[in-house]
């Protein structure tokens, strides 16, 4: 495993291995980033099982569309974080997830808000809490919203009343003031 991590413990080299389809390099990839983004996806979901079936198949999306990624947009996180994200409003949107929904019990729905709790993303762990604090409180209050909670831009820009291509505007400012942070 020591080898491993020295290999691929920069952005670069991982990026290089995962585009060259390397399995140790996904296996570090999956070791190293599993439980952080299972975070955001069950923060979304609120269900273990379907929330690991989501981790799953974004993780698939990810070794399937590696290609696509580019280095000059986001980070690979940030990329990944996005797929897992849209999986899980994905999953949510389904129909049966709804009719799952319909089907539980108060008990069940309870016990859901005190999983989403005990598995919500460590980002204290991985530094974003502190890189995100960094922002204007407007664009934290967004980052937060739109990549911890799952909502869409649209769902943000209803619950705030503030215009859709202000959101966006603001989300891309974010994205720019937290790549010049970690500069």
């Amino acid at each position: 495993m020591t080898k491993t991590l020295s290999i691929y413990n920069n952005e670069d080299s991982l990026v290089l291995g995962l585009k060259s389809r390397n399995r140790a390099a996904y296996n570090y990839l999956y070791d190293n980033y599993n439980k952080a983004l299972y975070g955001v996806i069950f923060r979304i979901i609120g269900n273990e099982e379907l929330a690991n079936d989501a981790l799953q198949e974004s993780f698939v999306k990810i070794w399937k569309n590696i290609d696509q990624y580019q280095e000059s947009k986001s980070s690979i996180y940030t990329w990944m974080l996005n797929i897992c994200r849209n999986t899980a409003i994905d999953e949510m949107r389904s129909k049966g997830f709804r009719k799952s929904l319909q089907n539980d019990s108060i008990e069940d729905v309870a016990q859901k808000a005190d999983e989403v709790n005990q598995h919500s993303p460590k980002t204290d762990q991985i530094g974003l809490k502190d890189l995100v604090s960094k922002l204007k409180s407007e664009h934290q209050v967004l980052i937060d919203k739109i990549y911890f909670e799952g909502y869409t831009q649209e769902e943000v820009s209803a619950e705030f009343q503030i215009p859709l291509g202000t959101v966006k505007t603001r989300i891309r400012a974010a994205i720019q003031n937290l790549r010049q942070i970690t500069k």
